[in-house]
């Protein structure tokens, strides 16, 4: 069964050597994705985790769309936080966004980090692995 690189405009391009995601059979990743703006190409809201974690979970979005996916495939959310005082703020809205993107009430599972990212306004980096029937 080939992999296939999946890309898209309507999130951020994979600004280093690796996919905006890869679909191996029924399995989509998506690599971690950040708060830039796809038509801008600049990092948004700086200093609001809310803000950002909203815009890069609409980034995953594309991505999974892009593959065939949809945030209600998703099994798995891998959250990267720079601040421990950023939980509740990224956790509200994650739970806004899976809220309206989740239809059938069956929540992904979730692992949440604090690290330093690479660019330093990013305050959030969300990845995602779905499985699609």
């Amino acid at each position: 069964m080939p992999r296939t690189a999946i890309r898209t405009d309507t999130a951020p391009a994979a600004a280093h050597t690796f996919s905006q995601g890869v679909r191996h059979g029924n399995v989509l990743q998506v690599s971690g994705q950040g708060p830039m703006d796809p038509e801008t190409k600049r990092y948004i809201a700086a200093g609001d985790v809310h803000a950002q974690t909203l815009r890069t979970l609409e980034n995953v979005r594309a991505i999974l769309e892009a593959g065939g996916a949809s945030v209600g495939d998703v099994v798995m959310f891998r959250v990267y936080l720079t601040d421990r005082g950023d939980f509740a703020a990224m956790n509200e809205a994650y739970g806004d966004f899976v809220e309206r993107h989740v239809g059938d009430g069956v929540l992904p599972g979730r692992t949440t980090v604090f690290v330093g990212l690479p660019h330093e306004e990013m305050l959030v980096e969300i990845d995602a692995l779905a499985v699609v029937d």
